[in-house]
């Protein structure tokens, strides 16, 4: 495994980390999931990223079983704070009494006592930004979180923090957490350049596009009955691309340059995310520990100038550039 610093920070993550999201506490029997954590922390993995409303807190639960067999030291945890855990009006968003309440509960459910990264999980126009960066600032000095970031913000909201925590002397935020694979390529225009002019690294998820980006779905063909596809509640983005057959012949496509470099379309995909110099870690989903086992294979892969520009080339047509929305 390699290791990148998270930003301009000193803390060093290794570039996959092992998300929880769809997975841990839901879909994932927890036998299954502590196989995962334990071959992710076996290979190297050093980053565990979760949050509070996944599963609503039951992620945390049983990420936080496992992880305690570990020197705490040895591990990176990140959870995140925004969406609701429950119905009262201050049971969601980033003001100072949700993220405080919410920084509590997590910190009980992982059964820690500190994260290494606490993230907003989204940007909120309710609450002004300074109430949150000073609420951030405050939980990092009572030791509770050692670095804070956010999730999906968009550039101007990053930047906007940026000047507001140098001029109350708020310790910076470190990372963010976009969307980010071969097909989602929005940050690259505006998130991507603001966030390294401040010194955050991506954290980035979904890199192998909810699975599109494996190869398994075809045009034409019907999903694989084992796929996420298949067995899950589809979001919007992955039922837009199975319904695009030119982008799923595109991703077909991609496999001539896996085939030259003797690996798998999987690590293609993550392998180019990772020549990206702004990208701190890649979050990889398993569901089981061979998953990983051939994920973490692609962190020795190089791509060359040609071949990044023949992927380049071909990817074109079907990436969107656009904000997420």
């Amino acid at each position: 495994m390699n290791y990148r610093n998270l930003g301009n920070s000193g803390l060093r993550v290794s570039e996959l980390s092992l998300g929880s999201w769809l997975t841990y506490g839901k879909s994932v029997e927890d036998d299954t999931a502590k196989k995962c954590i334990e071959t992710a922390y076996d290979l190297g993995i050093n980053f565990f990223d979760t949050a509070n409303v996944y599963e609503s807190g039951n992620a945390e639960i049983v990420l936080g079983n496992v992880l305690k067999n570990y020197d705490r030291s040895s591990v990176v945890v990140a959870s995140k704070v925004f969406f609701p855990m429950g119905d009262g009006p201050n049971d969601r968003g980033l003001s100072r009494k949700h993220i405080f309440e919410q920084c509590d509960a997590s910190l009980q459910r992982l059964e820690m006592d500190y994260l290494d990264l606490y993230q907003c999980h989204r940007y909120d126009p309710s609450v002004p930004i300074e109430e949150t960066l000073w609420a951030l600032d405050d939980l990092q000095r009572q030791g509770k979180i050692l670095y804070a970031g956010v999730s999906e913000w968009p550039a101007d909201k990053i930047q906007e923090a940026h000047r507001i925590a140098k001029e109350r002397n708020f310790r910076p935020l470190v990372s963010n957490q976009p969307v980010y694979n071969m097909i989602e390529r929005y940050i690259e225009m505006e998130v991507l350049p603001v966030s390294v002019a401040n010194g955050m690294g991506q954290i980035v998820f979904s890199p192998l596009a909810q699975g599109i980006l494996t190869g398994k779905y075809k045009p034409g063909q019907q999903v694989p009955a084992d796929s996420r596809a298949a067995n899950t509640e589809i979001s919007g983005f992955m039922k837009s691309y199975l319904e695009n057959d030119y982008l799923l012949e595109v991703v077909q496509q991609l496999q001539q340059f896996a085939h030259e470099l003797d690996i798998n379309l999987p690590q293609l995909a993550l392998a180019w995310i990772l020549r990206q110099p702004g990208v701190s870690s890649a979050i990889i989903g398993a569901s089981r520990p061979e998953q990983i086992e051939d994920n973490v294979k692609a962190v020795d892969v190089e791509l060359t100038d040609q071949i990044l520009q023949g992927i380049n080339e071909l990817l074109m047509p079907i990436s969107n550039f656009g904000p997420r929305k």
